[in-house]
């Protein structure tokens, strides 16, 4: 019988909001919602758990020590994880495609697990797109994805400002692309900063002071092809000197696949330009951060247990499957090589591992 790894010790803090000036930088990034109801409190109070849920013990420097888990063994039973679940979580880039090229017999597998009853979702760090642009880039891959069943961090990161009740009377800067405004926008928020600010310069001369906008309550990082000391400063100023200002980070991905001829910065290293300047750390929506599962669990009713999460990377993908609790697939067509994750210092271990997930339709029950 398949079994999801268990997680090491969780540390639940439960806090009661007031105002969105009342929250800090430094809180847990992995957390979930906590029903007002179910806890006694009114329901117009806004009231969250963060959750400590991780497979690893944080030193003064924040870097994680991961504790050791079992060795994730190859997938030979294709028919069993998938009776066992009743939705795959898959991440796009290195699983679904590589740039704008389909991987074989993706459209097969995907029609298999929804003849099954499988639910599925497609989550991805990449803030770029909105949901509606993923769904467009499904479409022209000749894949039949719904916009609800797709969530990119951008989507995340106004998905998070509305669960928290972020004022409207505030602006959010954004250091990032087209993605993160569109769903901004469509979350009825107030934004200035984006691509346009990849073409603003600074002139130092002596005396100069760069002025900012101090109605700026939320400062958003993303993947940024337009990233500048301009953006970098302007951050800066609104983090550090606008009171109760967050940071936000969609994710803190080292690379990432622009083409298919190597690996690329990701965004992390926008966000570690502003995590430098500011010496604080960023709230992230992104993966391996919970809170993408905990909306999903929630939007769609679904149990935890009862998710299994396809992905290329460890770090994000399979990281945030175990933070979430469930059953974990890594495959091969992407990221991470077998000589990665067997690998002596590799401590995040998925359940199973396999080349691609077309291996669906091949792999059936071992002759016993």
């Amino acid at each position: 019988m398949l079994r999801s790894s268990t997680l090491a010790q969780s540390v639940t803090v439960t806090c009661v909001r007031h105002s969105h000036r009342q929250w800090h930088q430094s809180i847990p990034v992995n957390y979930r919602f906590c029903d007002a109801a179910r806890n006694g409190l009114s329901s117009n109070s806004a009231i969250f758990r963060w959750n400590r849920k991780s497979n690893c013990k944080r030193n003064s420097c924040g870097m994680g020590t991961f504790t050791t888990r079992a060795l994730a063994q190859p997938l030979t039973n294709a028919d069993e994880l998938i009776d066992s679940v009743e939705t795959f979580i898959f991440d796009c880039d290195g699983v679904i495609w590589k740039g704008d090229k389909l991987i074989g017999g993706v459209p097969e597998t995907l029609d298999m697990l929804r003849s099954k009853g499988k639910r599925l979702v497609f989550v991805t760090n990449n803030s770029t797109k909105s949901r509606k642009q993923y769904g467009k880039k499904f479409e022209s891959l000749g894949l039949n994805v719904s916009e609800e069943e797709i969530f990119a961090s951008s989507f995340a990161a106004a998905a998070y400002l509305k669960s928290i009740d972020f004022p409207k009377d505030k602006k959010v800067y954004v250091i990032g692309e087209d993605g993160i405004l569109k769903e901004l926008e469509l979350a009825g928020y107030q934004y200035i900063g984006g691509p346009e600010d990849g073409g603003k310069k600074i002139e130092l001369k002596p005396g100069f002071l760069m002025e900012h906008d101090e109605d700026v309550g939320a400062v958003v990082v993303g993947f940024d092809r337009y990233f500048n000391y301009y953006k970098i400063q302007y951050g800066t100023l609104c983090i550090r000197e606008n009171p109760g200002c967050l940071f936000i980070a969609t994710n803190r991905d080292a690379v990432t696949h622009l083409t298919d001829a190597q690996e690329w910065a990701g965004g992390g290293s926008m966000v570690g330009a502003l995590s430098g300047s500011t010496q604080r750390e960023p709230l992230v929506v992104g993966k391996p951060s919970t809170f993408m599962m905990d909306y999903l669990a929630n939007e769609f009713g679904i149990s935890k247990s009862q998710i299994c999460m396809v992905g290329d990377r460890l770090d994000t993908d399979i990281l945030f499957g175990q933070n979430g609790g469930c059953k974990t697939l890594l495959v091969l067509s992407g990221v991470t090589t077998l000589p990665m994750l067997q690998s002596p210092n590799n401590a995040i271990q998925p359940d199973f591992y396999t080349n691609k997930i077309s291996d669906f339709l091949s792999l059936k029950a071992a002759a016993v």
